[in-house]
């Protein structure tokens, strides 16, 4: 099971606002031992967010979507998801509870239709003004700001996925490497793979003018890091390069 996240709004996509969701998806989830294994923007194109949505819905991974699921004429996520599950729209009791709760007596029938979900979905709390946003099967649709999603998405992981945070357990080490090209690392490098089934190597070169060098590392398996990492040392010290520890 991987995690995705998927970032919606013309907004972003024409540069007129930065997004922060990504960086943020990527923080709470490290908080947590998780990975984000993907990411997707997307336009406000109905067409388009439906057929993403009908090929992640059928896969098993656990997605965030960030953004179109207001009642304005540009908002299309909650009526996307529900065609791209086949199902329809319905106002959700739980969240009519809560927009009544919010508004009182100020409610209107526009203010109701941020309630209706695709069937079959389940509330996600909103602790900021509670509009809630939705969870239809494991993709969870939150509001575009961030004061609002960023606790929603949060309390997703420690209410439904708790039992994943040891499972997924992620840790990180690198080396700064000199003296080395690339292609000098590469045989150390995939034998590392080949000894440790649950991490990842990684190779960032540095260009500057003044310090070139090269940050070697993996990622993965809390449990396989040391031992990794080790391993990579050793190597590097055997091909005759130097390095040094990260700072």
């Amino acid at each position: 099971m991987q995690f995705g996240a998927i970032i919606i709004g013309d907004e972003i996509m024409s540069g007129k606002r930065q997004d922060k969701h990504m960086a943020q998806t990527i923080a709470t989830l490290g908080e947590r031992g998780l990975d984000l294994a993907w990411c997707q923007y997307l336009a406000d194109e109905p067409d388009l967010i439906t057929a993403t949505l009908r090929r992640t819905l059928a896969a098993d991974d656990v997605v965030f979507s960030f953004g179109g699921i207001g009642a304005t004429p540009d908002d299309h996520t909650r009526q996307c998801a529900a065609e791209a599950a086949g199902v329809e729209l319905e106002l959700h009791p739980d969240a009519e509870a809560e927009i009544r709760a919010r508004f009182g007596a100020d409610i209107t029938p526009q203010r109701l239709m941020m309630g209706e979900f695709p069937r079959g979905s389940r509330i996600i709390p909103n602790p900021y003004n509670r509009i809630p946003g939705f969870c239809l099967q494991r993709h969870h649709f939150l509001p575009g700001f961030p004061q609002m999603a960023w606790p929603m998405m949060a309390w997703v992981l420690d209410n439904w996925y708790v039992d994943l945070h040891a499972a997924g357990r992620t840790a990180e080490s690198a080396i700064i490497v000199r003296g080395a090209g690339e292609s000098q690392l590469i045989e150390l490098m995939n034998a590392c793979l080949a000894r440790f089934s649950g991490i990842k190597v990684f190779s960032l070169p540095h260009m500057s003018e003044t310090d070139r060098h090269i940050e070697l590392g993996v990622r993965g398996d809390a449990d396989q890091i040391a031992a990794a990492i080790a391993d990579l040392k050793t190597g590097v010290s055997a091909l005759g390069f130097t390095w040094s520890e990260t700072v």
